[in-house]
């Protein structure tokens, strides 16, 4: 069965094939959906070439930072979809490597508008001009990927962290505003994925052993499980889920301070 069979997704932020946007948009595809893929007019290249193991997907390019090659880009995406859009995938970050690492003090003015411009505002200004493809679409759905660290803080994070907490305050207002045009807004939080962009993040593999130690699933998660919930919230299964941040993260997420001590005590024999 395709759940998502006879809809058309707009996934952007693709750059490689091991990024967290690229296994969304395989999986979708998987399911059945039509995909378009966005990105950075540096890398049409590259996606181009990544597009031909997604049916042929069409590539549409844009400067996160510019409203107008946006709004042109969206009009390229209507043309390919018949003006119905089912689904935005909003996978999309950046901040300075400077900005990454040491004392989160040291942000730099700059670094700071240029996160949350790419980061956070992005999702504004592409959910802002889907508006009337996804209204059309009558149950539409917008999807952002977030982290824990926007909400606690992880070591290192910096300025990312900063803008996924703008991020996630973003996809709730928008939410509120588009709920009533039948537009769901919903966030998965992922764990630590390894992806070429996430290894500049201090600690990487740290957190990927911690959740490894004391995640009630005692796994990692990959790109391959929050594509699969990505799918979810695509889909006409997620119809009541609107302003959710859906955890991707074998559970880390409701665990304490002391967890560690937790899973040593849970793993040992019972008394008999």
């Amino acid at each position: 069965m395709n759940i998502l069979s006879g809809k058309t997704v707009l996934v952007c932020g693709i750059a490689n094939d091991k990024s967290i946007a690229s296994a969304i948009a395989r999986a979708m595809f998987a399911e059945g959906a039509r995909v378009i893929l966005g990105c950075m007019p540096s890398l049409v290249r590259r996606v181009s070439r990544l597009a031909t193991d997604i049916g042929n997907a069409p590539v549409v390019t844009f400067d996160a930072r510019n409203d107008a090659e946006i709004a042109q880009a969206m009009e390229k995406v209507s043309a390919e979809c018949g003006g119905r859009l089912d689904a935005l995938v909003h996978s999309i970050a950046y901040a300075d490597i400077n900005d990454l690492g040491g004392e989160f003090i040291g942000v730099s003015r700059g670094g700071w508008q240029l996160a949350l411009d790419v980061s956070a505002y992005s999702l504004v200004a592409l959910s802002r001009a889907a508006r009337p493809l996804l209204k059309a679409s009558g149950n539409g759905s917008i999807i952002t990927i977030t982290f824990i660290g926007g909400r606690c803080v992880a070591p290192g994070y910096n300025m990312m962290g900063v803008a996924k907490a703008a991020l996630e305050a973003s996809m709730r207002y928008l939410a509120y505003d588009l709920g009533p045009e039948g537009i769901r807004v919903n966030a998965i939080s992922a764990g630590p994925v390894e992806t070429p962009s996430s290894m500049v993040v201090e600690d990487l593999q740290f957190a990927r052993n911690e959740v490894l130690s004391i995640s009630p699933l005692q796994r990692n998660v990959e790109q391959e499980d929050v594509a699969k919930t990505a799918v979810y919230l695509g889909s006409d299964l997620s119809a009541g889920v609107t302003g959710a941040i859906v955890p991707v993260d074998s559970g880390t997420h409701m665990l304490i301070p002391g967890s560690r001590e937790h899973r040593a005590r849970r793993s040992r024999p019972a008394a008999t």
